[in-house]
């Protein structure tokens, strides 16, 4: 599952000041404050980190105090704030701020998440007296707890309230993902992952800023901006520890290498990729080496097939949203899975990746599915649906 939370770009509001006193040099004087507050971060030095919060402000000192240990074991190789929106009234103000940090030997662009600040002016300096997510965003790890860092190959997880054996088989999980995926997807990618492992299905809600509800069942989901190959932040893989803790080793090997999948090719999957493909296709690579069969693989849509209602069409968007009921989901995913599987087939694993591609690097949805299948396999999208609704009669009955 590919999650893609949408990072807000606020405008600058002019809010209320003082003579001389600006919302510009406001802001700049703000920023000034939070780039120490970010080299103290780097430094884990505390006191100047709680320097910028407000001294009368005991908890949030505490808090962020706590936060910053908890930081420890991560290895940051940047961590930058920037200011994008300051609505000033006198003394208060309430600042709009990105915050962008970058994990040592895995990041090659940074995570970004959106933050509101709530600020005083005493004197000539500006303090936090507040530090909330911005609508949408979701909470940082490291507000959850102290992070434990297991290192794996090519993997790296953080994890919280977790035992340390638990992520130590998670990195090894996720370690034989990699080089599966990278078997698979002939596109280049970093080949590291970093996975994130919160506590509880509460914890993770939380960091995905969503519903506990939206994700129950849900073993992974895969965050990040998708397209934009070099410029766009970083992907995490975060794990639902309680429906992980079910899966047997098959399970857990499918939905790690299923999220893999989604960070290797992030930078081909764009508004352009319907759902079905870009879950379909991370499905044909977590099932690629299991030999499973399309009934034991698509038990939900097998029975609606059976009983009678085949598909008209490919799984919309729709189909993969979360009040629709868990049958709908898992016939969505098992369509689009069997509309790879049937194309690797037919066509071969190297035009099916290429399709992927050239969908994703359409310019929008209007046209881009049309024109990839005619050039890849010289159908119609109609077409395929018509040999894709056959496929999956002969396969599931």
């Amino acid at each position: 599952m590919l999650a893609v939370p949408l990072l807000a770009v606020p405008l600058l509001g002019t809010g209320c000041s003082a003579p001389g006193a600006g919302p510009d040099a406001a802001t700049g004087a703000v920023q000034r404050m939070l780039d120490r507050r970010a080299t103290a971060v780097l430094e884990h030095d505390a006191d100047a980190y709680l320097a910028a919060v407000d001294p009368s402000a005991s908890g949030l000192r505490a808090a962020q105090r706590t936060e910053l240990g908890n930081l420890a074991q991560v290895p940051l190789t940047s961590w930058t704030y920037r200011v994008t929106g300051l609505d000033r009234h006198g003394a208060s103000a309430t600042a709009k701020v990105d915050l962008h940090y970058r994990i040592q030997g895995y990041d090659t662009a940074p995570v970004s998440t959106s933050r509101v600040l709530t600020l005083y002016r005493r004197g000539e300096n500006w303090y936090v007296t507040g530090d909330r997510p911005a609508e949408g965003a979701g909470q940082m790890l490291w507000q959850q707890g102290p992070v434990t860092v297991v290192r794996g190959a090519r993997t790296l997880i953080l994890g919280v309230g977790q035992e340390p054996a638990e992520l130590h088989e998670i990195a090894a999980a996720e370690d034989a993902a990699v080089p599966a995926v990278s078997a698979a997807w002939p596109g280049r990618w970093a080949g590291r992952v970093v996975v994130l492992v919160p506590a509880s299905l509460d914890a993770m809600a939380a960091l995905l800023g969503a519903p506990a509800a939206s994700y129950r069942g849900i073993a992974a989901v895969t965050t990040g901006e998708a397209g934009g190959a070099g410029a766009a932040p970083a992907d995490r893989v975060i794990v639902n520890p309680a429906a992980y803790a079910i899966l047997g080793d098959m399970g857990r090997e499918v939905v790690l290498t299923h999220e893999t999948t989604h960070v290797a090719t992030r930078a081909h999957t764009s508004a352009a990729t319907p759902m079905w493909l870009s879950e379909g296709y991370a499905d044909w690579v977590g099932y690629r080496r299991t030999g499973r069969t399309a009934p034991q693989a698509a038990p939900e849509l097998q029975k609606a097939v059976r009983a009678g209602d085949l598909p008209a069409g490919l799984p919309t968007d729709a189909d993969f949203g979360f009040d629709g009921g868990a049958d709908r989901l898992a016939r969505a995913y098992e369509g689009g899975w069997l509309a790879c599987r049937m194309i690797a087939a037919r066509w071969g694993e190297a035009k099916l990746a290429r399709l992927y591609e050239e969908v994703g690097d359409q310019p929008g949805r209007e046209g881009a599915l049309e024109k990839a299948m005619t050039d890849q396999l010289g159908l119609t999208p109609p077409e395929f649906t018509t040999q894709w609704r056959a496929y999956v009669r002969t396969q599931l009955t």
